[in-house]
């Protein structure tokens, strides 16, 4: 596999040898494309957060699961897939699905949060 550029000019840059931003050399900086996602919620969003919750909630059998692993990340700075098969006896697929889920609810308690607290909430998402 290489890095290739095309356009009015096509080519291939060297590979170990040559940068990305190369042309950068000739004069002109390279523009990153967009690299994030804007998010925009507001007090009318209030049901469609709480019902993204609930979701969340009833996925971790109504935070049966959250709780377990609340105290599992309390006394743990990192971890991994393995490390959690073993301490709750899930299949590693499962563990994928369950930390998502996981991940989920808590992004959707910090936005619920701060629509309530401020009536709005903004935030940019990197890609």
């Amino acid at each position: 596999m290489g890095r290739y550029y095309h356009g009015d000019i096509e080519g291939k840059f060297m590979f170990a040898v040559q940068s990305s931003d190369d042309a950068d050399f000739f004069g002109v900086e390279g523009q990153p494309p967009e690299s994030h996602l804007e998010y925009s919620f507001r007090e009318e969003d209030l049901p469609k957060i709480k019902k993204g919750l609930k979701e969340c909630s009833l996925q971790l059998g109504n935070n049966r699961i959250r709780n377990k692993l609340d105290k599992f990340f309390e006394t743990r700075d990192s971890y991994n897939d393995e490390m959690l098969t073993k301490e709750f006896g899930w299949h590693p697929l499962r563990v994928k699905e369950i930390l998502k889920w996981y991940a989920r609810i808590q992004l959707g308690e910090q936005i619920l949060e701060c629509v309530e607290e401020n009536g709005d909430c903004d935030f940019e998402a990197e890609l």
